[in-house]
């Protein structure tokens, strides 16, 4: 949903190389103490119930002493929630843009100087830089997947999701949170005109990079959402039919 910075970073990714739903996760013990945080934004706080993050990190098991490559932190609202889940063992690395480019996001760069969040380090979202950063537990991507997918854009997103899957541990994971399209809607016109992606098409993709999947958690889901609205739309905004996927390296 927030940008285009993976695909305008990754034109040039040329790599080559079921599991049933879950219900809905169960937050786990400290997450109400890692949201209660004081050092988390008014805004951030104001988001929680529409994005359940305490649920988020159970469904994707992020532990203390983990390593998280996050994808595109955007303002880091999932930067901050992720570095205190990790723990001062663990270590979050936010790939984002060009801090000179249109695209830049500053936001995690700033949170990586703030005092309680050293194990969070900024890195270059480019193939060179996922390839420089160490082998994760978890890769986490959230309402941007579909990004790639913008048709201006020609973005090798089959090379990319084996990049990803390179840079995991076995037995890491991809988590994937997006904007639901309607089944078999092309995902050329979703990506660019609504900002959405078919939920069907992402675990095609994903799975035949090489990634397993391994379930669905249903806790952003909204049947109400008609899915032909642009996600930005006041009508939908903050309310849009989320689908969470989990995929494993083998």
């Amino acid at each position: 949903m927030r940008r285009n910075m993976i695909a305008a970073t990754l034109l040039t990714v040329t790599l080559a190389a079921g599991a049933a739903t879950a219900a809905p996760a169960q937050a786990p013990s400290s997450a109400a103490a890692i949201l209660a945080d004081p050092s988390r934004p008014a805004d951030d706080r104001a988001r929680d119930e529409a994005r359940k993050p305490a649920e988020m990190l159970a469904f994707a098991g992020v532990k203390p002493g983990d390593t998280v490559i996050e994808l595109a932190p955007g303002g880091g609202y999932f930067t901050r929630i992720l570095s205190k889940a990790v723990g001062p063992t663990g270590h979050v690395y936010a790939a984002a843009p060009d801090p000179k480019s249109a695209d830049a996001e500053p936001a995690a760069a700033k949170i990586a100087a703030e005092p309680g969040y050293a194990n969070v380090t900024v890195i270059p979202i480019t193939p060179e830089g996922l390839a420089a950063a160490p082998q994760a537990d978890v890769i986490w991507t959230a309402q941007n997947y579909h990004d790639m997918h913008l048709s201006r854009l020609k973005v090798d997103v089959p090379g990319f999701d084996k990049l990803l899957l390179s840079k995991l541990k076995s037995g890491g994971v991809l988590m994937v949170i997006d904007h639901a399209a309607l089944p078999g809607a092309p995902v050329t016109q979703t990506a660019d005109t609504l900002h959405r992606i078919d939920p069907a098409f992402v675990r095609t993709e994903v799975t035949d990079a090489g990634f397993v999947f391994a379930g669905e958690d249903q806790s952003l889901r909204n049947p109400a959402d008609p899915h032909t609205a642009l996600v930005f739309d006041p009508s939908i905004r903050g309310k849009t039919d989320q689908f969470v996927y989990l995929f494993r390296k083998p």
